[in-house]
């Protein structure tokens, strides 16, 4: 027993040490969303399904038959009835418990109800299947989301796989096998392909942070940011406690430091025409027939100095494909002084961003995508 023990044990290691790697796409084009997505399997025998990965939420879940209210998505729906392994949890266990929302069916199903900051929202039953993430790495009894209602701005995607803190995440559910902690980049392209990571070991050239306790969110990943550097000199703005999520597109600042980004930006591109913008995109510019462009570079400085330098596709976002000559700063502002913001998944285009949850860090490591 002894010996078994202690194989296994060694098994589990070496899968830490090496981790999983998933490819991983920015949705754009191809879901209408602004999110990243991954494709996993699920059930028994295994049904593939692209789905967003979210470091904002704990709750992985995909749509499921039969559908109340299901939005369109590019795959058929999961079906429980088909898959052998599939079960759904009772109202007394742990994760059921867990869950911030949940109600008992007449039948002791655990129902749980999932809402966004957005208003986006899911409905259904927590459930256990196996979740296949390659062809030789699978998880027996994973804990997901059975979608049965469902609406938001998912686009078209599959359902959502979250990454946060609480036991119910993938993150959690795969620590036993490949340790805690995960790792994602995001292309800056649509036809790029980045990756999704569970274990394995960080960048050499990666500069970490310490991740920030909060009472009121705490299962979720704080960083404290503390200074913002535009076009190699220093901006002076008020540290503010900054939610990495990759879920987000754009990072929100809270006023007085968007304001002292804002004015710096808005001097150094006094030479481009200004171009109407959206209500929370509104410093945007018109390119057209400027063959070369100079934008002023950002970078953002967190507590132990991990410098953050944006490429360039983190520093201006484009309105959309009507109109290819616009672009705008890629900020918006929380709309108070409450030193809270949120750091998006723009701002973390092309970065390896690790998340070392056994040393509660998160490190940057550039050019992650290559």
């Amino acid at each position: 027993m002894l010996r078994k023990i202690a194989g296994a044990s060694a098994t589990n290691a070496a899968r830490a040490s090496m981790g999983v790697r998933l490819p991983a796409h920015w949705a754009t084009a191809s879901l209408g969303t602004n999110n990243y997505v991954v494709t996993v399997g699920l059930g028994t025998p295994a049904r593939y399904f692209t789905v967003e990965f979210d470091t904002g939420s704990d709750l992985s879940w995909v749509q499921c038959k039969p559908c109340k209210d299901c939005y369109e998505q590019n795959d058929p729906l999961f079906d429980p009835a088909k898959s052998r392994t599939f079960s759904t949890v009772p109202c007394g266990a742990r994760e059921c418990r867990e869950l911030p929302s949940q109600t008992c069916s007449p039948d002791n199903r655990c129902r749980f109800e999932c809402a966004y900051a957005d208003g986006s929202q899911t409905d259904g039953d927590l459930a256990r299947d196996t979740l296949t993430l390659t062809p030789s790495d699978a998880i027996p009894g994973f804990v997901f989301g059975c979608g049965h209602e469902n609406s938001g701005f998912f686009g078209t995607e599959d359902g959502l796989i979250g990454l946060g803190r609480k036991s119910v995440s993938l993150s959690s559910q795969a620590a036993s096998r490949h340790g805690a902690g995960f790792s994602y980049c995001l292309p800056s392209l649509s036809s790029g392909t980045g990756y999704l990571a569970l274990g394995g070991a960080a960048p050499a050239n990666a500069q970490f942070t310490p991740m920030v306790p909060s009472r009121d969110l705490p299962s979720l990943y704080f960083l404290r940011l503390t200074g913002i550097v535009v076009a190699g000199k220093a901006v002076k703005v008020p540290a503010a406690s900054m939610l990495i999520d990759s879920g987000t597109q754009l990072t929100n600042l809270p006023d007085g430091t968007f304001a002292a980004l804002w004015s710096v930006f808005a001097r150094l591109m006094g030479g481009y025409r200004r171009a109407p913008g959206l209500s929370f995109l509104d410093t945007c510019y018109n390119f057209t027939g400027r063959a070369a462009l100079q934008v002023p570079s950002v970078a953002l400085v967190f507590a132990g100095g991990a410098t953050v330098s944006l490429d360039v596709s983190g520093v201006l976002v484009r309105l959309g494909s009507d109109e290819p000559h616009v672009a705008c700063l890629a900020f918006t502002s929380t709309g108070d002084d409450a030193p809270v913001g949120i750091l998006g998944n723009t701002q973390q285009k092309t970065f390896a961003v690790v998340y070392d949850v056994a040393n509660q860090r998160v490190g940057f490591g550039a050019k992650g995508c290559a």
